[in-house]
């Protein structure tokens, strides 16, 4: 697979699931759906102050880094529009790191269940089947194995970090964050 079509598919791919409620565009609504099926994966009750946690730092990824990026008047960012924003990142590291960065570090402390400043395997899982409902536990370990840099069986914060960061920017095909939500699509077959 051509560099710029992994990339692309990648995209694609997260689009889906950031788009909560499956209308074809990135909004505020979807945050707070993503949210709650986070929550709920990590085994918070609905309505529980966890939940609610986590639903405003959802609302905060979209207040913060997707809203200014919304057409003017608009309340929506369109496949389109956000496969060519999130492109461009792959061109300039340091907006990648300011703002995939920014969001991944916010993942992570959703996703540091027991704030130890690591995530575990069952963390990973629970925390990716809330956007990737589809993720199988195998898929998930095989995910974090690839992840998992050092092999210590944990995802430290710059392993997290860093894995966001490539799997949203890399047009590599031996990158460590194509795994960040599983098999990449062009190993499928493999």
């Amino acid at each position: 697979m051509q560099a710029s079509d992994l990339l692309t598919a990648k995209i694609n791919h997260g689009f889906d699931h950031l788009d909560a409620d499956g209308d074809g565009r990135l909004t505020e609504g979807d945050h707070v759906l993503m949210g709650a099926r986070v929550a709920a994966s990590l085994g918070h009750a609905p309505g529980s102050a966890q939940e609610r946690e986590i639903v405003e730092a959802y609302l905060k990824i979209w207040w913060d880094l997707h809203l200014p990026h919304v057409p003017d008047g608009g309340d929506a960012i369109s496949r389109e529009q956000f496969l060519t924003s999130t492109r461009t990142l792959a061109d300039d590291p340091a907006a990648a790191r300011a703002t995939v960065g920014a969001i991944a570090e916010a993942f992570l402390a959703i996703a540091d269940v027991d704030r130890d400043g690591r995530v575990g395997p069952q963390e990973f899982l629970a925390f990716q089947r809330g956007h990737f409902p589809s993720l199988t536990e195998a898929e998930a370990d095989e995910a974090f194995a690839h992840l998992d840099l050092d092999g210590d069986g944990y995802l430290s914060a710059e392993e997290f970090v860093q894995g966001g960061i490539e799997f949203w920017t890399s047009a590599e095909e031996d990158s460590p964050g194509n795994w960040w939500v599983g098999r990449p699509a062009y190993a499928r077959a493999e």
